[in-house]
Protein backbone atom coordinates (compact mmCIF):
# COMPACT_ATOMS: atom_id res chain seq x y z
CA UNK A 1 0.00 0.00 0.00
CA UNK A 2 1.55 3.26 -1.15
CA UNK A 3 0.32 6.64 -0.01
CA UNK A 4 0.70 9.72 -2.16
CA UNK A 5 4.09 11.25 -1.37
CA UNK A 6 2.66 14.57 -0.22
CA UNK A 7 0.31 12.81 2.23
CA UNK A 8 3.01 10.52 3.60
CA UNK A 9 5.41 13.39 4.10
CA UNK A 10 3.11 16.08 5.47
CA UNK A 11 2.41 17.02 9.08
CA UNK A 12 -1.22 17.14 10.10
CA UNK A 13 -2.84 20.13 11.76
CA UNK A 14 -2.62 20.09 15.56
CA UNK A 15 -5.61 21.73 17.29
CA UNK A 16 -5.36 23.42 20.66
CA UNK A 17 -5.16 21.16 23.72
CA UNK A 18 -8.51 19.79 24.83
CA UNK A 19 -8.56 18.73 28.51
CA UNK A 20 -10.65 15.72 29.53
CA UNK A 21 -12.29 17.46 32.49
CA UNK A 22 -13.05 20.86 30.97
CA UNK A 23 -15.02 22.04 34.02
CA UNK A 24 -11.78 22.04 36.02
CA UNK A 25 -10.05 24.44 33.65
CA UNK A 26 -10.31 28.00 32.47
CA UNK A 27 -10.14 27.26 28.76
CA UNK A 28 -8.79 30.21 26.78
CA UNK A 29 -6.82 28.42 24.07
CA UNK A 30 -9.25 27.79 21.19
CA UNK A 31 -11.12 31.11 20.79
CA UNK A 32 -14.47 29.66 21.78
CA UNK A 33 -17.30 31.93 22.83
CA UNK A 34 -17.60 31.93 26.64
CA UNK A 35 -21.40 32.23 26.48
CA UNK A 36 -23.98 29.62 25.44
CA UNK A 37 -25.57 30.10 22.02
CA UNK A 38 -28.92 31.79 21.54
CA UNK A 39 -31.68 29.89 23.41
CA UNK A 40 -33.51 29.80 20.10
CA UNK A 41 -30.85 27.38 18.79
CA UNK A 42 -31.72 24.68 21.34
CA UNK A 43 -35.43 25.28 20.70
CA UNK A 44 -34.93 24.85 16.95
CA UNK A 45 -32.90 21.67 17.39
CA UNK A 46 -35.53 20.11 19.71
CA UNK A 47 -38.28 21.07 17.29
CA UNK A 48 -36.36 19.49 14.42
CA UNK A 49 -35.83 16.27 16.38
CA UNK A 50 -39.52 16.07 17.28
CA UNK A 51 -40.99 14.10 20.16
CA UNK A 52 -39.95 10.72 18.76
CA UNK A 53 -36.96 11.64 16.58
CA UNK A 54 -38.77 10.59 13.43
CA UNK A 55 -37.36 13.50 11.43
CA UNK A 56 -33.86 12.09 11.82
CA UNK A 57 -34.70 9.14 9.56
CA UNK A 58 -34.92 11.55 6.61
CA UNK A 59 -32.03 13.20 4.78
CA UNK A 60 -31.53 16.95 5.28
CA UNK A 61 -32.04 19.57 2.59
CA UNK A 62 -28.95 19.05 0.44
CA UNK A 63 -29.03 22.65 -0.81
CA UNK A 64 -29.47 24.25 2.66
CA UNK A 65 -32.07 26.52 1.04
CA UNK A 66 -33.58 28.01 4.21
CA UNK A 67 -30.23 28.68 5.85
CA UNK A 68 -28.89 30.28 2.67
CA UNK A 69 -31.97 32.48 2.46
CA UNK A 70 -31.57 33.64 6.07
CA UNK A 71 -27.86 34.40 5.53
CA UNK A 72 -28.61 36.18 2.25
CA UNK A 73 -31.15 38.44 3.95
CA UNK A 74 -28.74 39.17 6.79
CA UNK A 75 -25.87 40.13 4.49
CA UNK A 76 -27.97 41.84 1.83
CA UNK A 77 -27.25 39.54 -1.10
CA UNK A 78 -29.21 37.15 -3.29
CA UNK A 79 -29.23 33.52 -2.04
CA UNK A 80 -27.30 32.52 -5.15
CA UNK A 81 -24.32 34.34 -3.61
CA UNK A 82 -24.37 32.21 -0.43
CA UNK A 83 -23.14 28.72 0.36
CA UNK A 84 -23.39 27.01 3.74
CA UNK A 85 -20.69 24.67 4.96
CA UNK A 86 -19.63 22.13 7.55
CA UNK A 87 -17.48 24.73 9.27
CA UNK A 88 -15.54 27.34 7.34
CA UNK A 89 -12.71 24.79 7.12
CA UNK A 90 -14.78 22.89 4.55
CA UNK A 91 -14.93 26.04 2.46
CA UNK A 92 -11.18 26.65 2.69
CA UNK A 93 -10.56 23.07 1.59
CA UNK A 94 -13.02 23.20 -1.30
CA UNK A 95 -11.77 26.58 -2.50
CA UNK A 96 -8.30 25.09 -2.85
CA UNK A 97 -9.74 22.09 -4.68
CA UNK A 98 -11.71 24.39 -6.99
CA UNK A 99 -8.93 26.84 -7.89
CA UNK A 100 -5.53 25.24 -7.27
CA UNK A 101 -4.33 22.16 -9.11
CA UNK A 102 -1.48 19.96 -7.89
CA UNK A 103 1.79 21.83 -8.38
CA UNK A 104 0.12 25.24 -8.68
CA UNK A 105 0.71 27.97 -6.12
CA UNK A 106 -1.37 29.41 -3.33
CA UNK A 107 -0.28 31.91 -0.69
CA UNK A 108 -1.18 33.19 2.74
CA UNK A 109 0.19 35.43 5.46
CA UNK A 110 2.60 33.90 7.94
CA UNK A 111 1.84 33.90 10.77
CA UNK A 112 -1.88 33.27 10.36
CA UNK A 113 -4.11 30.19 10.33
CA UNK A 114 -1.72 27.24 10.10
CA UNK A 115 -4.41 24.95 8.67
CA UNK A 116 -3.89 26.60 5.26
CA UNK A 117 -0.58 24.75 5.01
CA UNK A 118 -2.22 21.42 5.83
CA UNK A 119 -4.92 21.87 3.20
CA UNK A 120 -2.37 22.95 0.60
CA UNK A 121 -0.29 19.87 1.41
CA UNK A 122 -3.26 17.57 0.92
CA UNK A 123 -3.87 19.08 -2.51
CA UNK A 124 -0.19 18.94 -3.43
CA UNK A 125 -0.13 22.67 -4.04
CA UNK A 126 2.97 24.84 -3.84
CA UNK A 127 3.00 27.31 -0.96
CA UNK A 128 4.22 30.88 -0.77
CA UNK A 129 3.97 32.98 2.38
CA UNK A 130 4.19 36.69 3.08
CA UNK A 131 5.14 38.24 6.39
CA UNK A 132 3.82 41.34 8.10
CA UNK A 133 5.79 44.52 8.61
CA UNK A 134 5.69 46.70 11.74
CA UNK A 135 2.52 48.39 10.46
CA UNK A 136 0.80 45.03 9.88
CA UNK A 137 0.88 45.31 6.13
CA UNK A 138 2.14 42.53 3.86
CA UNK A 139 5.90 42.57 3.45
CA UNK A 140 7.21 41.90 -0.04
CA UNK A 141 3.83 41.40 -1.70
CA UNK A 142 4.39 41.87 -5.46
CA UNK A 143 2.65 44.40 -7.65
CA UNK A 144 1.10 41.43 -9.47
CA UNK A 145 0.75 38.15 -7.60
CA UNK A 146 0.28 35.33 -10.11
CA UNK A 147 -0.69 32.55 -7.70
CA UNK A 148 -4.07 30.90 -8.06
CA UNK A 149 -5.36 31.74 -4.58
CA UNK A 150 -4.40 33.96 -1.68
CA UNK A 151 -5.81 33.57 1.86
CA UNK A 152 -6.03 36.72 3.96
CA UNK A 153 -7.22 36.23 7.53
CA UNK A 154 -8.91 39.43 8.69
CA UNK A 155 -8.83 40.01 11.61
CA UNK A 156 -5.52 38.22 11.57
CA UNK A 157 -4.95 35.25 13.82
CA UNK A 158 -3.05 35.21 16.12
CA UNK A 159 -2.55 38.99 16.30
CA UNK A 160 -6.16 40.17 15.99
CA UNK A 161 -5.40 43.00 13.57
CA UNK A 162 -8.01 43.78 10.90
CA UNK A 163 -7.01 44.89 7.41
CA UNK A 164 -8.95 47.88 6.07
CA UNK A 165 -11.22 47.49 3.07
CA UNK A 166 -9.12 49.97 1.11
CA UNK A 167 -6.06 47.80 1.67
CA UNK A 168 -7.93 44.57 0.85
CA UNK A 169 -9.28 46.18 -2.33
CA UNK A 170 -5.71 47.13 -3.27
CA UNK A 171 -4.51 43.55 -2.69
CA UNK A 172 -7.39 42.18 -4.75
CA UNK A 173 -6.31 44.38 -7.63
CA UNK A 174 -2.80 42.97 -7.39
CA UNK A 175 -3.94 39.31 -7.37
CA UNK A 176 -4.36 37.54 -10.70
CA UNK A 177 -6.13 34.72 -8.88
CA UNK A 178 -8.70 34.61 -6.09
CA UNK A 179 -8.42 36.55 -2.84
CA UNK A 180 -10.21 34.74 -0.01
CA UNK A 181 -10.84 36.94 3.00
CA UNK A 182 -11.17 34.57 5.94
CA UNK A 183 -13.39 36.50 8.36
CA UNK A 184 -13.65 33.95 11.16
CA UNK A 185 -13.46 36.77 13.73
CA UNK A 186 -15.05 39.65 11.81
CA UNK A 187 -18.14 39.91 14.02
CA UNK A 188 -15.87 41.13 16.83
CA UNK A 189 -14.31 43.80 14.59
CA UNK A 190 -15.34 47.31 13.56
CA UNK A 191 -15.92 46.36 9.94
CA UNK A 192 -16.04 43.64 7.31
CA UNK A 193 -14.88 43.02 3.75
CA UNK A 194 -18.29 41.66 2.77
CA UNK A 195 -19.07 44.63 0.50
CA UNK A 196 -15.95 43.87 -1.57
CA UNK A 197 -17.44 40.63 -2.90
CA UNK A 198 -19.77 42.66 -5.11
CA UNK A 199 -17.11 45.24 -5.98
CA UNK A 200 -14.18 42.99 -6.84
CA UNK A 201 -14.60 40.01 -9.15
CA UNK A 202 -11.95 37.94 -7.41
CA UNK A 203 -12.92 38.41 -3.74
CA UNK A 204 -14.61 35.71 -1.64
CA UNK A 205 -15.47 36.08 2.06
CA UNK A 206 -15.74 33.11 4.40
CA UNK A 207 -17.35 33.13 7.85
CA UNK A 208 -17.74 30.69 10.72
CA UNK A 209 -20.52 30.38 13.30
CA UNK A 210 -18.10 28.79 15.76
CA UNK A 211 -16.82 31.98 17.39
CA UNK A 212 -19.36 34.78 17.50
CA UNK A 213 -22.47 32.56 17.46
CA UNK A 214 -21.02 30.09 20.03
CA UNK A 215 -21.61 27.10 17.76
CA UNK A 216 -18.14 25.53 17.59
CA UNK A 217 -19.72 22.20 18.48
CA UNK A 218 -22.08 22.31 15.49
CA UNK A 219 -19.44 22.90 12.77
CA UNK A 220 -21.14 25.59 10.72
CA UNK A 221 -19.76 28.10 8.25
CA UNK A 222 -20.71 30.04 5.14
CA UNK A 223 -19.23 31.97 2.28
CA UNK A 224 -20.36 34.95 0.25
CA UNK A 225 -19.14 34.66 -3.34
CA UNK A 226 -20.26 35.25 -6.88
CA UNK A 227 -22.90 32.80 -8.12
CA UNK A 228 -20.50 31.02 -10.48
CA UNK A 229 -18.16 30.34 -7.55
CA UNK A 230 -21.03 29.13 -5.36
CA UNK A 231 -22.13 26.82 -8.19
CA UNK A 232 -18.62 25.38 -8.44
CA UNK A 233 -18.42 24.82 -4.69
CA UNK A 234 -21.79 23.09 -4.82
CA UNK A 235 -20.28 20.59 -7.25
CA UNK A 236 -17.40 19.80 -4.91
CA UNK A 237 -19.04 19.56 -1.48
CA UNK A 238 -20.53 16.39 -0.07
CA UNK A 239 -24.15 16.23 -1.19
CA UNK A 240 -25.52 16.06 2.40
CA UNK A 241 -22.75 17.98 4.11
CA UNK A 242 -24.96 19.57 6.82
CA UNK A 243 -27.28 17.48 8.95
CA UNK A 244 -30.83 18.49 9.88
CA UNK A 245 -29.89 19.67 13.37
CA UNK A 246 -27.00 21.81 12.14
CA UNK A 247 -29.24 23.48 9.57
CA UNK A 248 -31.89 24.19 12.21
CA UNK A 249 -29.19 25.64 14.47
CA UNK A 250 -27.80 27.83 11.68
CA UNK A 251 -31.18 29.32 10.81
CA UNK A 252 -32.05 30.06 14.44
CA UNK A 253 -28.65 31.54 15.24
CA UNK A 254 -28.53 33.81 12.21
CA UNK A 255 -32.03 35.10 12.93
CA UNK A 256 -31.25 36.05 16.53
CA UNK A 257 -29.14 39.13 15.97
CA UNK A 258 -30.25 40.62 19.29
CA UNK A 259 -28.52 37.76 21.14
CA UNK A 260 -25.46 38.10 18.90
CA UNK A 261 -25.04 41.82 19.45
CA UNK A 262 -25.44 41.48 23.21
CA UNK A 263 -22.73 38.81 23.48
CA UNK A 264 -20.40 40.60 21.08
CA UNK A 265 -20.61 43.70 23.23
CA UNK A 266 -19.77 41.69 26.35
CA UNK A 267 -16.78 39.98 24.78
CA UNK A 268 -15.40 43.21 23.32
CA UNK A 269 -15.86 45.10 26.59
CA UNK A 270 -14.02 42.35 28.48
CA UNK A 271 -11.30 42.30 25.79
CA UNK A 272 -10.63 46.02 26.19
CA UNK A 273 -10.62 45.83 30.00
CA UNK A 274 -8.28 42.82 30.03
CA UNK A 275 -5.93 44.44 27.49
CA UNK A 276 -5.75 47.65 29.53
CA UNK A 277 -5.04 45.81 32.78
CA UNK A 278 -2.34 43.68 31.16
CA UNK A 279 -0.58 46.76 29.83
CA UNK A 280 -0.57 48.19 33.35
CA UNK A 281 1.14 44.97 34.45
CA UNK A 282 3.98 45.46 31.96
CA UNK A 283 2.70 43.23 29.16
CA UNK A 284 2.74 44.29 25.53
CA UNK A 285 -0.72 43.78 24.04
CA UNK A 286 -1.45 44.16 20.33
CA UNK A 287 -4.76 46.03 19.87
CA UNK A 288 -7.21 43.30 18.83
CA UNK A 289 -10.43 43.24 16.85
CA UNK A 290 -11.03 39.55 17.50
CA UNK A 291 -12.15 37.52 20.54
CA UNK A 292 -8.55 37.01 21.64
CA UNK A 293 -5.44 39.04 22.35
CA UNK A 294 -1.79 38.38 21.58
CA UNK A 295 0.31 39.36 24.58
CA UNK A 296 4.04 39.45 25.31
CA UNK A 297 5.36 39.20 28.88
CA UNK A 298 8.01 41.70 30.03
CA UNK A 299 10.81 39.10 29.93
CA UNK A 300 9.71 37.75 26.49
CA UNK A 301 9.61 34.25 27.98
CA UNK A 302 6.11 33.23 26.92
CA UNK A 303 6.76 29.53 27.38
CA UNK A 304 7.51 30.11 31.07
CA UNK A 305 4.22 31.96 31.51
CA UNK A 306 2.32 29.32 29.54
CA UNK A 307 3.63 26.53 31.77
CA UNK A 308 2.85 28.48 34.94
CA UNK A 309 -0.71 29.09 33.75
CA UNK A 310 -1.06 25.42 32.82
CA UNK A 311 -0.08 24.44 36.37
CA UNK A 312 -2.94 26.67 37.55
CA UNK A 313 -5.34 24.96 35.12
CA UNK A 314 -5.59 27.98 32.85
CA UNK A 315 -5.20 27.12 29.17
CA UNK A 316 -3.88 29.65 26.66
CA UNK A 317 -2.16 29.12 23.32
CA UNK A 318 1.63 29.07 23.01
CA UNK A 319 3.28 28.73 19.60
CA UNK A 320 6.82 27.45 19.16
CA UNK A 321 7.11 29.26 15.82
CA UNK A 322 10.14 31.63 16.04
CA UNK A 323 7.91 34.53 14.97
CA UNK A 324 5.45 33.86 17.80
CA UNK A 325 7.24 32.19 20.68
CA UNK A 326 7.70 35.49 22.51
CA UNK A 327 3.95 35.75 23.11
CA UNK A 328 0.71 34.03 24.00
CA UNK A 329 -2.68 34.08 22.34
CA UNK A 330 -5.35 34.36 25.02
CA UNK A 331 -9.02 33.89 24.16
CA UNK A 332 -11.48 36.23 25.85
CA UNK A 333 -13.67 34.42 28.35
CA UNK A 334 -16.18 35.76 30.83
CA UNK A 335 -15.22 38.72 32.99
CA UNK A 336 -14.78 36.34 35.94
CA UNK A 337 -12.48 34.06 33.94
CA UNK A 338 -10.38 36.97 32.75
CA UNK A 339 -10.12 38.39 36.29
CA UNK A 340 -8.77 35.03 37.47
CA UNK A 341 -6.38 34.88 34.51
CA UNK A 342 -5.15 38.41 35.16
CA UNK A 343 -4.55 37.63 38.84
CA UNK A 344 -2.57 34.53 37.83
CA UNK A 345 -0.46 36.51 35.33
CA UNK A 346 0.34 39.15 37.95
CA UNK A 347 1.29 36.42 40.42
CA UNK A 348 3.48 34.65 37.87
CA UNK A 349 5.23 37.91 37.04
Amino acid sequence: MTLRKNIAGMTGYIPGFQPENEAEWIKLNTNENPYPPSPKVAEAILTEVGHDGANLRKYPDAASKKARAVAAELYGVDPSWVIMANGSDELLNNLIRAFVAEGEELAYVHPSYSYYATLAGIQGADIRTFGLDDNFRLAGFPERYSGKLFFLTSPNAPFGVRFTNDYIRELAGRCEGVLVVDEAYADFADGSAMELVGQCENVIVTRTLSKSYALAGMRLGLAIARPEVVAALDKIRDHYHLDRLALAAAEAALRDQEWLNDKLAKVCKTREWFSSELRRSGYRVIPSQANFVFVTPPDLDAERVYNALFERKILVRYFSDPLLKHGLRISIGTREEMEQTLAALVEIG
